[in-house]
């Protein structure tokens, strides 16, 4: 009964522990552990070597198969545009040319801000309309928008 508790302590440790970081690397030794309780209680005959050895077997898979199911199907990336915000219009604040940055500003935020650095390969005026054609680091490459 001893190991039961041990393993149950073990586990809630690596659980606390986990929670103070959020890097979900402990999670699942912490959640591997728990089940090496319900085993040892389970099946109290076994040796504690065998359990260290299933315990281990546990932690591996379990991370290994997170690890490959993270990769399989990454987060979205906070606070960066995906495609959403490619091809939306604001008007150039600052000019721009392909030597010098410039500004754009929108009319709506555009990912929480109104004004952006803008990065252009042709000379766009001020005042003059422009599209986002992609998002660089911290600023937005734009294109003159074509008037008809």
């Amino acid at each position: 009964m001893q190991l039961v508790w041990s393993w149950g302590v073990i586990g809630l440790i690596l659980l606390c522990l986990e929670m103070m970081s959020g890097t979900l690397y402990l999670l699942w030794p912490g959640v591997a552990a728990l089940i090496m309780a319900l085993f040892s209680w389970l099946f109290p005959d076994f040796s504690l070597a065998w359990q260290i050895v299933i315990y281990a077997i546990f932690s591996v898979l379990a991370v290994a198969i997170w690890r490959k199911r993270e990769q399989a199907h990454p987060a979205p990336r906070v606070g960066q545009a995906q495609g959403e915000e490619i091809g939306r219009q604001g008007v150039i604040t600052v000019a721009v040319s392909s030597a010098q940055p410039g500004k754009i500003r929108f009319s709506q935020g555009v990912m929480g801000s109104k004004e952006w650095t803008a990065y252009a390969d042709v000379d766009i005026a001020i005042d003059q309309p422009a599209k986002i054609m992609a998002v660089e680091g911290n600023g937005l490459r734009v294109a003159p928008l074509r008037q008809h």
